[in-house]
């Protein structure tokens, strides 16, 4: 795809007043400082989503996706640009914003439901509502039953829902996800974005999702972004035209197929020149002392 007709597609889509969207990541671009100069992990990265909104951030390894989850969830400073969030600007952790990692993040010595009220605990809910508030969304990722197992008791696919019971339990406005299940095989991680689909539409809820897994981003999106390789740039937005409700019945049809085609076409571009990047390095660090 030509570069202007790239910039206009992302022009098209981005096009909506600050009033209607409750996430805008203007202009932001982080540095870091390391022993080999300063390398710029996220460049003039702009973009919006509106209050509902699915939206993905895919790009090959090394595209500054983490770096940009940090900056929006407010644990990366020093940048330059801005993120607001309903018009407040984002200068720290953020009440609005909740957060689930990759990394597992359970409590072991905590069940699953005292795993979910933790947070309401920290609040000073009272015992008997926030146990109550609790069960609500265990029972939401669908752990009914599971209330009183300890994580060791659970697969890795039920602990990373606890995870998010415990992060929708204090109703954050944005959800936001970096690679929650990229530690789960292929086949749990489609049926458990059933669950996630499930989920964020019975709550309305405003997603955006940091993934590498294609089939991830467009079974579960509205919207998918595609990163440039380092330093991390808006490549283009792909708007994902699939019905709702979806389900991982999807998976398997022609439109869905054509949609993971086309980005895997600008991911492959981008891979392609990390691995030339890594390779370059590498020779010109000469041989290993």
């Amino acid at each position: 795809m030509k570069r202007e007709s790239a910039v206009a597609e992302v022009a098209a889509t981005t096009a909506t007043t600050p009033s209607e969207r409750l996430l805008d990541v203007e202009h932001v671009t982080k540095r870091f400082t390391t022993a080999d100069g300063v390398i710029t992990a996220v460049e003039d990265m702009s973009f919006g989503v509106a209050p509902g909104e699915f939206v993905s951030i895919i790009g090959p390894s090394g595209c500054g996706k983490s770096t940009l989850f940090n900056v929006i969830g407010g644990l990366l400073g020093d940048y330059e640009g801005r993120v607001t969030v309903a018009g407040s600007v984002v200068t720290g952790t953020h009440p609005a914003i909740g957060m689930v990692f990759q990394e597992e993040s359970t409590f072991p010595w905590r069940t699953v439901i005292e795993n979910v009220a933790f947070p309401l605990e920290i609040a000073g809910v009272a015992k008997g509502d926030r146990l109550a508030r609790a069960a609500h969304f265990v029972s939401l990722v669908g752990l009914t039953g599971f209330e009183r197992r300890y994580p060791a008791e659970l697969s890795g696919g039920m602990r990373q829902r606890v995870a998010i019971a415990r992060t929708l339990a204090s109703e954050p406005r944005i959800l936001l996800m970096d690679e929650p299940f990229a530690a789960l095989d292929e086949q749990t991680r489609v049926l458990l974005g059933d669950k996630v689909l499930q989920i964020q539409q019975a709550l309305q809820q405003t997603t955006l999702l940091i993934t590498h897994n294609l089939t991830e981003a467009v079974q579960l999106s509205d919207r998918v972004l595609v990163m440039t390789y380092r330093p991390g740039r808006l490549k283009r937005v792909v708007a994902i035209d699939l019905p709702h409700p979806r389900d991982s019945a999807v998976v398997g049809s022609d439109a869905f197929g054509r949609y993971v085609a086309q980005i895997w076409q600008d991911l492959r571009e981008e891979a392609t020149r990390g691995i030339a990047d890594d390779e370059s390095r590498v020779l010109h660090a000469g041989p290993a002392r």
